[in-house]
């Protein structure tokens, strides 16, 4: 597992572990042991996910991401409706379930707009998680996995949080997330060039 996927799933584990809340780094990592401006969570945020929440993503897609495209290749504005699948929250996702718009889209540059799920992290976001919408959490268990894409900025590229919808820019991958039960997590990443 590289470290970068080790990192984003710490990102959905940790989501799972607060409940949609402020996912809390674990102690070993110490770049991510202190917020934005260097203080340390409190002992009241501070939930350390334990080994069995660690995740591992599985299929084709979790090979390192390609390189960008040239400047001036199109960028396809998608929704989260683009990628909505035919399942119901829960149901186990197999690649037979992708539609050909979804298929279609693998290794496209798009963009898409959502709302960031809020981390302890405001500032320097290298990856995050992206949400159709924030009025309910909706990610998680039982959660529509075609609700959220895990977005992992390109090296030198960050984002900021914010609570208004974003619009983000990337390659669009499926790659699938599992959660130490073998469950998904998420099955759609993006590998993330800029947000607006």
């Amino acid at each position: 597992m590289t470290c970068r996927t080790t990192a984003a799933a710490f990102v959905v584990a940790s989501c799972l572990v607060v409940g949609c809340g402020k996912p809390v780094p674990s102690a070993t990592d110490s770049r991510l042991a202190s917020d934005s401006k260097g203080v340390a969570p409190s002992a009241s945020t501070a939930i350390a996910p334990s080994a069995s929440t660690a995740v591992a993503p599985s299929g084709p897609a979790a090979e390192p991401p390609s390189a960008p495209a040239a400047a001036s290749a199109t960028i396809r504005e998608i929704t989260f409706d683009d990628i909505k699948l035919e399942m119901q929250k829960g149901e186990p996702f197999t690649r037979d379930r992708l539609t050909p718009r979804v298929t279609d889209l693998e290794r496209q540059r798009v963009r898409i707009r959502g709302y960031i799920l809020p981390s302890f992290q405001q500032s320097g976001l290298t990856q995050f998680v992206l949400v159709r919408d924030n009025q309910e959490c909706c990610f998680g268990p039982g959660a529509a996995l075609h609700d959220c894409v895990v977005v992992r900025m390109r090296p030198g590229q960050t984002a900021e949080f914010s609570i208004r919808p974003v619009a983000v820019e990337g390659r669009f991958r499926v790659e699938e997330l599992r959660g130490p039960d073998g469950r998904h997590l998420a099955i759609y990443a993006l590998d993330g060039e800029r947000v607006q």
